[in-house]
């Protein structure tokens, strides 16, 4: 009896294990962070959300609305500032930068279009969006809009914004 106790125990565990590993897959949707790491051009972008310890926070619930810029946006800083931002003793900047990235709640481009709008970032500060001809934020333009994920909206952009 002991036995098929313990085998039916070990059996129940594996599959609550199993269930557990498995529910991400399970619920569809990736999350922000698995949907950057997934292209690679947001290489740097993903390098800089890990070297900022942002990634758990982009992996929770949110909703989050990220405007993603791109491996060339950061490429086109000038020569040095990547590098230096990853370092360790700058994180505290490149953490001001990246939620200057991040607006609280889903946003999709259907709602922005047509308005002028000074928004909220995580960071603190308002970022400017201008839905009236496309999307753009700050000086940056959106160049794909509405990649929808478990946790909130991502709107690739071409342009690092510095808060």
């Amino acid at each position: 009896m002991n036995r098929r106790f313990a085998l039916k125990s070990t059996i129940l565990a594996a599959g609550v294990a199993l269930a557990a590993a498995c529910a991400p897959m399970m619920d569809g949707e990736p999350d922000i962070v698995d949907i950057a790491a997934s292209n690679d051009n947001f290489s740097t972008l993903v390098a800089a959300v890990t070297a900022a310890g942002l990634v758990e926070t982009l992996k929770g619930d949110g909703p989050f609305t990220v405007f993603a810029p791109t491996n060339e946006a950061f490429a086109a800083l000038p020569a040095g500032t990547v590098d230096s931002l990853l370092l360790p003793e700058n994180k505290d900047q490149l953490v001001a930068i990246l939620t200057y990235h991040v607006v609280p709640g889903a946003v999709t481009s259907d709602q922005l279009a047509g308005q002028r709008l000074s928004v909220a970032t995580v960071n603190g500060a308002n970022v400017h969006v201008d839905g009236r001809n496309g999307v753009k934020v700050e000086n940056a333009t959106v160049t794909t809009a509405d990649i929808m994920a478990s946790n909130g909206v991502i709107h690739v952009i071409d342009t690092v914004l510095l808060p």
